[in-house]
């Protein structure tokens, strides 16, 4: 079973713009671990006193939770870690050679000794160590193999495989997760972000080739593009490989609302599983489909995530939806009636650009019915 690494509350928090107050981050860490998030990733102790507090105020909420940190490798970061009385530190270091030549200006050596002693360090304080490489979709596979191997050795039990800028496809992350898994012994973290569309993609090919962990963020918040989104990530993984993850499904309304709210980030009407559109049905041929049997048009029962379908009236609507949406509203219409109506409608979705609420539509039928009688 794949473990999930939810990261909304360190790099969904790096999102340009969004920064939860402390109330909010212990509020959302509660509700990702009561849906069965039990992995998370809370934030960075070097950020200064106020992240540390929040950061062990998440800890005391959560005693049973396993949460991690992101330091770099430096000794008094990853004791502040410890201090804060954390399970794993995630040590991060850029692993591409464009990064170590044109961020850190070293060589690749000089890297692998200073991770070799963080790692010890983190050890000997108690902590579990992920070795968060950055980069790493850039980076040569040797390099990572031998960053593993090493890893292993000073004690290390986590390599995170991190496509920093999005440029992967699900292929050739299927490839490189497929060569890293059977080549260097630490388990597999994906962490994907979505400049192109593609970190559910990728991450489910990540965890088919072998990667035993991946991160994730609520709606996909992170970075430019953002993070493998949660709700998708588990929801796939359920829906095409019948993989439990121990998350609840249903869960995922409240808590996205949530996040969406603290992050300042409304989520899109046709936002993929969660967006307030994406069961609702207004295309006549759809509706008719799923009045006579629900299974030719659900392909994911909205039931899963606690939703249901929604029918709306519009442009594309056809006479049985007009009958069926009309039907529940207690009036039976005949076949002229239902006509003028459906005429009624698709003239006010085009010259309003939407389609009518329950109390229009009634005004609607009530104008036409009573000119009819």
């Amino acid at each position: 079973m794949v473990i999930i690494n939810d990261t909304t509350l360190r790099d969904g928090e790096q999102t340009a713009g969004v920064a939860f107050t402390r109330k909010e981050k212990v509020k959302l860490a509660i509700m990702l671990f009561q849906a069965g998030v039990t992995d998370l990733e809370i934030g960075i102790p070097a950020m200064g006193t106020e992240e540390c507090l929040t950061i062990a105020a998440i800890r005391k909420a959560l005693p049973k939770a396993i949460l991690m940190a992101w330091c770099r490798a430096k000794n008094d970061e990853i004791a502040l870690a410890a201090e804060l009385k954390l399970d794993w530190v995630d040590i991060s270091i850029p692993t591409s050679q464009q990064m170590i030549t044109h961020k850190l200006k070293c060589e690749p050596a000089t890297i692998l000794k200073k991770l070799e002693e963080s790692i010890y360090y983190a050890v000997s304080l108690g902590l579990k160590v992920c070795i968060g490489c950055e980069d790493a979709s850039r980076a040569e596979l040797d390099f990572l193999i031998a960053i593993g191997q090493l890893g292993e050795r000073a004690g290390a039990q986590r390599l995170r495989y991190a496509d920093t800028l999005g440029l992967l496809e699900p292929f050739t992350t299927y490839e490189k997760i497929k060569i890293l898994s059977t080549g260097q012994p630490l388990a597999i973290e994906i962490h994907c972000h979505d400049d192109l569309g593609l970190a559910t993609a990728n991450t489910l090919a990540a965890i088919k080739a072998g990667a035993a962990y991946a991160n994730t963020t609520v709606i996909g918040l992170g970075e430019r593009a953002g993070n493998a989104p949660l709700e998708e990530v588990v929801i796939a993984l359920h829906q095409c490989y019948q993989q439990q993850t121990g998350i609840r499904l249903n869960s995922f309304p409240a808590l996205c609302l949530a996040v969406s709210k603290a992050a300042g980030q409304p989520v899109p009407r046709q936002k993929s599983l969660v967006g307030a559109r994406v069961f609702t049905h207004e295309s006549g041929i759809h509706i008719d489909g799923l009045i006579k049997d629900i299974r030719n048009y659900q392909g994911l029962d909205p039931g899963l995530l606690g939703r249901t379908h929604t029918l709306v009236l519009g442009k594309h609507s056809g006479m049985a939806a007009v009958k069926a949406v009309f039907a529940r509203f207690g009036i039976v219409l005949d076949q002229v009636q239902t006509g003028k109506i459906l005429s009624a409608v698709q003239e006010f979705a085009i010259n309003r650009k939407r389609s009518p609420s329950g109390k229009e539509l009634l005004k609607i039928s009530s104008r036409i019915l009573g000119a009819i009688s």
